[in-house]
C-alpha cells in the first residue's frame, strides 16, 4: 500500500548551512544556529574519544567511514521507499539493500507522513537541523529517526537519538504548533535485527538537551 502524505502542518522554509571548525550550523535570517547533531556529539566526545583510544584512530577511522557508508545509502533507500519511489529501492544492492529488507516490516508501520528530511530550527533554543522522518508510527504521530549499526544497542545506550528527537519535537512544536506523541528510534543491525525503542515522556531528554546546549555555547565563546 503506497505510503500516504499530509504535508507539515505549516509550511517550512529550506536553510542555508555551513560547516566551520566547531560544527554544522544553519542560517535562519541573520543569525547561525548550531544543528542539533553538532551539539549532540560535542557533549558525547568524551565516550567518543576514549572509544578511538581503545580501538586505535586507524580503526576507528576504518569503522567510522564504514558506519557513514552504510548509514548513507540505507537512508537514501528508506527515503525513496516511504516517498514510493518503488524502482528506485529495486536498484539497491549490497549490505544497504539487506539492511533495508529486514527493517522494512517496521517501517510499514509508518503513515501519514507530515515530511522527510525536513529543515527544523528554534528560536527559543538557538539551535536548528534536519529531521529524518515526522509522521505517525502505529497511529501516533512522532520524530522518527532510522539508524543502521553493527549491532544492536541497549536502550540505555540510545539516550542521545532521543535528546535529539525530543530537539525536532520541540522545533515542529514551535514552528506549527503540532505536538508530536513520542520519540521513534528504528534500528537495524548489519545481522538483520531490528530494534523499535519509543519514548512518550520528552521531558528528561529536554532538560539533557538544554544542559548540553548550555556547555555547547561555553565551547563556541572560548573558541572564539
Amino acid at each position: 500500500m503506497p505510503f500516504n502524505y499530509v504535508g507539515p502542518a505549516a509550511p517550512l522554509q529550506e536553510l542555508e548551512s555551513r560547516t566551520l571548525d566547531y560544527g554544522r550550523f544553519y542560517k535562519i535570517e541573520d543569525q547561525w544556529m548550531p544543528s542539533v547533531t553538532t551539539v549532540v556529539s560535542h557533549n558525547t566526545k568524551a565516550g567518543i574519544l576514549a572509544w578511538e583510544k581503545r580501538v586505535g584512530y586507524t580503526e576507528a577511522e576504518k569503522i567510522r567511514r564504514a558506519a557513514s557508508w552504510r548509514g548513507t545509502k540505507y537512508h537514501t533507500i528508506v527515503e525513496h521507499y516511504l516517498k514510493n519511489e518503488l524502482e528506485e529501492v529495486k536498484k539497491s544492492e549490497g549490505l544497504p539493500k539487506y539492511l533495508f529488507g529486514s527493517a522494512r516490516q517496521t517501517l510499514d508501520s509508518i503513515s501519514d507522513i507530515h515530511v522527510l528530511e525536513a529543515p527544523l530550527y528554534s528560536r527559543r533554543l538557538g539551535i536548528a537541523g534536519r529531521v529524518d522522518c515526522i509522521a505517525h508510527y502505529d497511529g501516533e504521530l512522532a520524530i522518527i529517526d532510522f539508524k543502521t549499526t553493527k549491532q544492536l544497542k541497549k536502550e540505555e545506550h540510545l539516550e542521545k537519538f532521543f535528546v535529539q528527537e525530543a530537539a525536532y519535537a520541540y522545533m515542529y512544536y514551535e514552528l506549527t504548533g503540532v505536538e508530536v506523541d513520542k520519540l521513534v528510534t528504528l534500528s537495524v543491525a548489519e545481522d538483520g535485527q531490528t530494534q523499535v525503542a519509543q519514548k512518550y515522556d520528552k521531558i528528561p531528554y529536554m532538560d539533557i538537551l538544554l544542559d548540553w546546549i548550555k556547555e555547547y555555547r561555553y565551547y563556541v565563546e572560548g573558541m572564539q
